[in-house]
């Protein structure tokens, strides 16, 4: 796991290395550097694999590498390309993606299994080569400025080139309040983008040219049970197996959830040693997973870690979380995924993760609504607005963790309007009204004539029709995971110089769950149906069956109590004039709704805190 960093155009090596360094965090081990004409390459490193060699920028016969992340199938490559007369000198999968391409060219990304980001200068064509892995695990940045293409793993590294102008992009913004999180390609600055998954991208210096080397399918297989049950085994099994291939210490994040247990479970079933298992409990009863975590690792037998956090600890990272993100992401389960990072790391540098289980096998409660809201459009409209909603709506606000007051209100306020968009609406902040208030109406005049969703409308492009679960599926695994769930982890785990893998979203297992019946996911209300049966035998059935409660914190309560001050001071009426984007009385308002627990209003301040921070750190500075 490392950090890339590099231009074609203008530069020199103070410049390159001022970008490189700047992601320090995500490869402390080693640095390097390729500077030639117009050109320059570099690369921090995470020793993980062939710790003694594999250094990079990697160069042959006028190719030159920088590359981070993993390739789990490398050493089966490096076989066929031995095979085909290819001499290697170390024992990296990094020379594994330099000999694939000398041999292949660009069609080479459709061999590698893994999690990546990489650069390839071709000398001999005087081009630069961009690409990013197919789920969109390893980010990847890119920008054209005075005819200089700039890239980087993570924002700051643009940011730090000088020709990299900072402009917020307003379009961008409206997004973020609406996602919370700013959805692939766009970043928050104007003319700075995420490079897509499953794509790479070709500058010759004139002309950028993006092409696809993979999609996501839903071939249909036509299984019984028993052998969709017998074949997801056989391909949970591999994935995780390829998954433990390090020269350096490894563990599994293990919160107790089926998700982060199957993980465990197939890990320790492929190890010859004890598994080191980690999760982390909170004193607040209603966050706290550690006794499910702890189930688990005593019936597998694990080698399990535990730490028990007060509030204070999660209080006092907060107001770091600016200077954490270089784009602003309001998912405040940032703060336990850091914390358990950060204990992780002091006893392996690789951890094997459970994300990518809820979007697969239908596992969010947003899916249950979905079934829900089938039955409530027929219910008529009259008795809805009149009965059920009046009830509902008026219903005592409960601060705890995703109470049924919350649900309720949020399920009707999702309700209404374009059903394609009617799961984002659920997920997100901000609704379209709530901005009209939220902007100046200077701001809104410019925005309200934008659908924040159309990068939903595009992606729908690459989907049949014909199946509304498997589009749901589709824009979950592109949005709300990709955006929002594996850029967290990626971020806090990298700050703290960690590499984490995911299993159940090797391409090959994306495939297969793809291939299976939604009536193998979701079963009447009954999420998950078929992951549970698999492991139903494998697992404590209280942690199978277990309802799914989520990786948060007490942020609702805390904005009435510790957090209070620092909302007020970043919410204040001077700082939000000073800014001069948003209208100070609504967010006033929504202050004094929340504090005085008359509505839950914890997703819209901590979303606007967020970008506050973000803003004081990364474009006032």
């Amino acid at each position: 796991m490392c950090g890339i960093a590099g231009y074609f155009g203008k530069g020199n090596k103070d410049v390159l290395e001022k970008m490189t360094r700047t992601l320090h965090h995500r490869g402390p081990d080693e640095e390097g550097f390729y500077v030639a004409e117009n050109l320059g390459l570099g690369h921090r490193r995470l020793s993980i694999i062939d710790l003694k060699s594999g250094h990079q920028p990697m160069q042959e016969q006028g190719i030159t590498l920088v590359f981070n992340g993993e390739i789990y199938n490398f050493k089966i490559l490096r076989e066929k390309l031995e095979a085909k007369g290819r001499q290697f000198k170390t024992n990296s999968d990094t020379e594994v993606i330099i000999k694939s391409y000398l041999e292949y060219g660009n069609a080479c990304f459709e061999d590698f299994n893994g999690m990546f980001a990489c650069a390839i200068w071709d000398e001999h064509k005087k081009q630069l080569i961009l690409a990013r892995d197919r789920i969109g695990k390893k980010p990847l940045y890119w920008g054209i400025f005075n005819n200089t293409l700039i890239f980087g793993s993570e924002l700051k590294v643009l940011l730090s080139h000088p020709v990299c102008k900072k402009e917020l992009d307003l379009s961008a913004l409206n997004k973020y309040l609406t996602y919370e999180y700013v959805p692939t390609p766009h970043s928050i600055f104007k003319n700075i983008f995420k490079l897509e998954p499953a794509s790479y991208l070709v500058y010759d210096g004139q002309e950028v040219k993006k092409n696809k080397f993979w999609e996501i399918e839903f071939k249909k297989e036509n299984l019984s049970i028993e052998q969709a049950t017998a074949k997801l085994d056989g391909k949970l099994n591999q994935a995780t197996k390829s998954r433990l291939i390090s020269d350096v210490p490894l563990g599994v994040f293990l919160s107790g959830g089926i998700d982060s247990s199957t993980v465990a479970y197939y890990a320790q079933k492929n190890s010859l040693q004890k598994i080191q298992t980690f999760s982390i409990g909170f004193t607040e009863s209603s966050f706290d997973e550690s006794n499910y975590a702890r189930q688990v690792a005593e019936f597998l037998k694990t080698d399990h870690h535990e730490q028990i956090l007060s509030a204070k600890d999660s209080l006092n990272l907060i107001p770091e979380i600016g200077g954490f993100l270089d784009e602003p992401l309001a998912d405040a389960s940032i703060v336990p995924t850091f914390l358990l990072s950060k204990f992780t790391r002091e006893h392996v540098t690789v951890a094997l993760g459970g994300d990518g289980g809820d979007e697969l096998f239908c596992g969010y409660d947003t899916f249950k609504a979905e079934q829900l809201a089938k039955i409530y459009e027929k219910v008529p409209l009259i008795i809805r607005k009149k009965i059920i909603e009046k009830i509902a709506l008026n219903l005592p606000t409960s601060f705890n963790n995703i109470s049924f007051d919350f649900k309720a209100k949020k399920f009707i306020d999702g309700f209404y309007g374009e059903k394609k968009y009617q799961h984002q609406r659920w997920l997100g902040a901000f609704s379209k009204l709530q901005k009209q208030q939220l902007f100046k109406p200077e701001i809104w005049q410019e925005l309200s004539k934008e659908n924040e969703f159309n990068d939903i409308d595009n992606y729908l492009k690459n989907i049949p029709q014909n199946n509304y679960y498997n589009q749901l599926i589709y824009l979950y695994l592109r949005t709300y995971l990709m955006d929002d769930i594996l850029v967290k982890v990626d971020r806090v785990s990298m700050l703290n110089s960690l590499e984490v893998r995911a299993p159940l979203l090797d391409y090959e297992v994306v495939n297969f769950i793809n291939s299976l019946p939604v009536e193998m996911k979701i079963k009447n209300f009954k999420t998950k149906y078929i992951f549970k049966k698999l492991m139903e035998d494998k697992l404590p059935r209280e942690i199978v069956n277990r309802k799914k409660k989520g990786f948060g914190m007490p942020l609702a309560d805390w904005l009435t109590n510790e957090l209070k001050p620092l909302a007020l001071e970043l919410l204040s009426e001077e700082n939000i004039n000073k800014q001069g984007l948003f209208n100070y009385e609504y967010i006033k308002n929504l202050l004094n709704e929340h504090f005085s627990r008359r509505a839950d209003n914890r997703k819209l301040i901590w979303t606007l805190m967020v970008f506050m921070m973000w803003e004081e750190k990364w474009l006032n500075t």
